[in-house]
Parts: C-alpha cells; structure tokens; sequence
C-alpha cells in the first residue's frame, strides 16, 4: 500500500553522515579500495540494531571512514537531496560533523566542497550548519571553527550533537559565542538522552535558536511554557526516538503532547539511513501510529518553515504552499 501524501515541508534536523546507506558505503568502499568488514549490504544494514545513542554513534562513525574525498562528500549530499526532492521537502537545513573526519585525516575543504557543490547543483533549497561533537573537547570544538572560517559564505549556522549524557552545553559557552561573532546561527541537541537543563542551557549560555529533539522538555512545565511562550521550534525525530529506546513504540511518543502545549514542533529524519525512514516515512508514520489529523500534519509542515533560517519572501512562498496543499 502507497503511503498518503504528505504536505511540502522543510527538514531542520537531517546528519548527512546519517544519510550514508549501506550501498553507498560498499559503493565508496570499492571507490576508495577500503576492505570493510561486513560480508555484503545485507550483513552491514543487519547491525542496525541500537539499545542507546552510543550503540547506535560506534557504527555510525565506523561506516564513515569510507567518505575520503570531495567527490565523496558530493555524492552524499547529492543523494539525500534526490530524495528531498522525492518527498517535497522544499528546503533542507543539512548537519555535518567535519570533527570527524578532520581527525581521519580529510581537510576541511575536502569536506565542505563536496558538500557545498552538491548543494549548488540541486533544485532543493539547502544550506549546511557545522556541528560541534559534544563528546569531544571544546577546544577540539574551537579549532574545527577555525579551520571553517575561509567558508562561512558556505554555512549558515553551527550545531552541537553526538553523545549528550555527560556533556552539556555549557561546555561549548566560548565556542557558540565566537560563532555568533561570525554571524552564524545556533542550534543545539539537547533534552533528548540529557535532562531539561540542557534545553535551557543550550538557550541561556549557548543562545541557540532552536532545539534539536527536546522530547524531554515536557518534565519540566516552567521550561514548556518558556519554550511556548518565546516559540522556541523543537526539531522532533520520532523514528529516531523510537530506534534509539527514547520511546519503546512509537504510539507512546509524546508528539501529539508537544502540539497541545502550543510548541512550535517540526518533524525530521535525523539519520534516516540508520532509524527506518526519511521525513516522508516520519510523517507517515506519525500520522498512522499517532493518529495525527491532516490539519496537524500541516501544522508541523507550516512549523518547519517558521523554524527555517529563511528570509521573509521564502519563508511566505514555502508557506503559501503549505496553506494550499490537500491530501
């Protein structure tokens, strides 16, 4: 059975690297001359069974080792913009973790080339926000910073992910306020393993604009009625939430509990290669096991556009499409 359309949409919460599928990883592998360690695709994708973040974070970085080149990078994107392209999404806001492959020896050009070229060529609104990993130092954080400096025409923002327990964002106050400096944006993961405080110090310390996952906000009521009242937009991944034991079923998720509240909640893929879906499964799904109405669906879509680093003009077209769309 066909799934039911879904309305166009912005996705604000998509890790590139976690849009790198087992084909492509055999296919860079054999480009590369990289012996893996997995028999074939199916016996790669068989692993994809995660109990937490940091199950789920050691193969994510292992399957990484085979993007070496700019041509690599570029593919990459290419792929998922294909995709978006597919799923209407009109405008991508796109992660990378270029800590990761500096430390593998890939400059930072090589990164950010292939992925800014791919950008170029697609029909796809995009633009790339550099994250910091959390579970490495901040100075590690600092310098990645540095060396992205020649390309701040290339990136809109910058990000913080990877493991949150034991890592909050007050770690990265210095860093965040260079790259305000700069001009960027500011984003954070925060309250998705890692308690409410991180959503307010992420707000409060880091000055981020919105939240990525921030499922855990809904313990605390003050930190709710903050986020309501200052329309601080909630970057959700329910099958991600659902993959990683954040929720044991997708019916449990409390999305439909984040609507009520008046939150400003979109509804994104995270690292759809590895969690079951891209965002038009994310959208089905809720809309199946959540029971969601076609007028929340396009609540979340409208959302996402509100969320979006757009100018005015975009932002009013994107939502036109929105306001006009029928299922």
């Amino acid at each position: 059975m066909n799934a039911a359309p879904t309305p166009p949409k912005a996705e604000l919460h998509v890790h590139i690297e976690g849009t790198l599928e087992p084909e492509m990883v055999f296919d860079l592998a054999r480009r590369n001359g990289i012996e893996l360690p997995h028999e074939s695709v199916a016996d790669l994708r068989a692993k994809y069974r995660f109990s937490d973040l940091q199950s789920f974070l050691d193969i994510y970085y292992a399957n990484m080792a085979v993007l070496r080149t700019e041509a690599d990078f570029r593919d990459l994107a290419a792929a998922y913009l294909d995709r978006c392209a597919e799923q209407g999404v009109r405008h991508a806001e796109i992660f990378f973790d270029p800590q990761a492959h500096l430390k593998r020896g890939v400059p930072m050009e090589t990164v950010i080339g292939g992925l800014h070229s791919a950008l170029a060529d697609s029909d796809v609104s995009a633009s790339l926000i550099l994250c910091f990993l959390r579970d490495e130092s901040a100075e590690s954080a600092a310098e990645a910073l540095r060396l992205a400096e020649p390309f701040l025409d290339r990136i809109v923002g910058v990000g913080l992910d990877s493991a949150e327990v034991g890592h909050p964002p007050s770690k990265f106050t210095e860093v965040f306020a260079r790259a305000r400096e700069l001009g960027l944006r500011a984003v954070a993961h925060a309250g998705e393993e890692g308690p409410p405080e991180y959503v307010r110090e992420a707000l409060d310390l880091l000055g981020v604009q919105r939240i990525d996952h921030g499922i855990r906000a809904l313990e605390d009521p003050e930190l709710v009625e903050r986020l309501r009242r200052e329309r601080i937009p909630l970057t959700v991944c329910p099958l991600s939430n659902v993959r990683l034991g954040a929720f044991a079923e997708l019916s449990g998720h409390t999305l439909p509990a984040l609507l009520e509240h008046g939150l400003l909640v979109t509804v994104n893929s995270d690292d759809p290669a590895y969690f079951g879906g891209y965002v038009d499964e994310n959208f089905d799904a809720v809309r199946r096991e959540l029971g969601l109405s076609t007028e929340q669906l396009r609540e979340l879509a409208a959302n996402s556009f509100r969320a979006a680093f757009l100018d005015d003009r975009r932002r009013d077209e994107f939502l036109a499409e929105v306001a006009a769309w029928t299922p």
